[in-house]
């Protein structure tokens, strides 16, 4: 594929780590996800991460993944890049995986730390080359410690940026203070994988953010993003403020999925805020809550709750 944007932005600035809308009895919704995906990018994403964490990944299989992939490309054309999750602590496993996002079209992978096995260094070089070369897409690395037990390390970053296949990272280390080195050292594009983080992490270089709260606020991101690409970093920073309350609504105690999916029921974009085992639907004191987060936050107005 052409990747948008520039070498600095390959995947654009914005894009959303979507959701998967599920039926009442929980089935994956593709008419709801297409519906989703068409409402992320008329907001101003760039792209979309599927089937990463908080598309519950974990619990969804093979054939469902691809149809989701092939649902959304559908809907959304080449208004906006799409990456499909290639995450496993089993290698052969994220190999499959990519392979399949591949034939169903997406535009790139988002291929994780592998989780739980807390490999060596080498063991991460071996894993993401392994699955970057098992197809011709463009490959997001991703960096979470915090649930994968294990951090990418200067070095290894180092060796797998030479591969022709990976040209970004997804960073949710939270560590800032890290990019502009690992960047001058590796060259690939940096993105913010922590919602509060994405002004310092584009004061230290970064080419954007994939953020859970852009369900909501993707718009005000893209906004945010123009303002201090423009050098209007006050500006920036004034919009960026107002998306402070939808943002700790969304993050919260790790609960993504199931406060996006919650807050989209709330809008009325689904019918339903139904997850997958192990994570359960918010409670209806968690939307109460949640409402007066989207209040604050300017997304729904205060006569809705009446």
């Amino acid at each position: 594929m052409t990747l948008p944007g520039t070498p600095e932005r390959p995947f654009g600035a914005v894009l959303t780590a979507m959701v998967t809308p599920m039926t009442a009895t929980g089935e994956i919704d593709l008419e709801a996800a297409a519906r989703l995906a068409t409402r992320l990018v008329d907001a101003g994403n760039d792209g979309l991460v599927l089937s990463g964490t908080t598309g519950e990944a974990p619990v969804t299989h093979a054939p469902e993944k691809a149809a989701l992939v092939r649902a959304v490309v559908d809907a959304v054309g080449d208004r906006a890049t799409i990456l499909s999750g290639a995450g496993s602590n089993d290698t052969a496993h994220a190999v499959r995986m990519a392979e399949q996002a591949a034939e169903a079209g997406a535009d790139g992978l988002l291929v994780v730390s592998p989780y739980y096995s807390r490999p060596t260094q080498e063991g991460l070089y071996q894993h993401f080359a392994t699955v970057a070369g098992s197809t011709d897409l463009p490959v997001m690395l991703y960096d979470i410690p915090g649930r994968a037990g294990v951090r990418i390390a200067p070095a290894t970053y180092e060796r797998i940026a030479a591969h022709p296949q990976v040209v970004a990272t997804k960073d949710a280390t939270g560590d800032v203070g890290s990019v502009p080195a690992l960047q001058k050292l590796t060259g690939l594009a940096w993105y913010s994988g922590d919602d509060g983080l994405l002004l310092p992490f584009l004061a230290h270089g970064a080419a954007g953010i994939v953020s859970v709260s852009a369900h909501l606020v993707g718009d005000r991101f893209a906004e945010v993003v123009r303002r201090f690409t423009d050098g209007d970093h006050a500006g920036a920073l004034e919009v960026f403020s107002t998306t402070l309350p939808v943002l700790a609504a969304m993050n919260g105690a790790g609960a993504q999925a199931v406060m996006v999916k919650a807050a989209l029921e709330l809008l009325g974009v689904h019918h339903n805020r139904e997850l997958r085992l192990p994570n359960v639907a918010a409670t209806d004191d968690d939307v109460i809550a949640l409402r007066a987060s989207l209040i604050a936050g300017g997304i729904l107005e205060p006569a809705t709750t009446h």
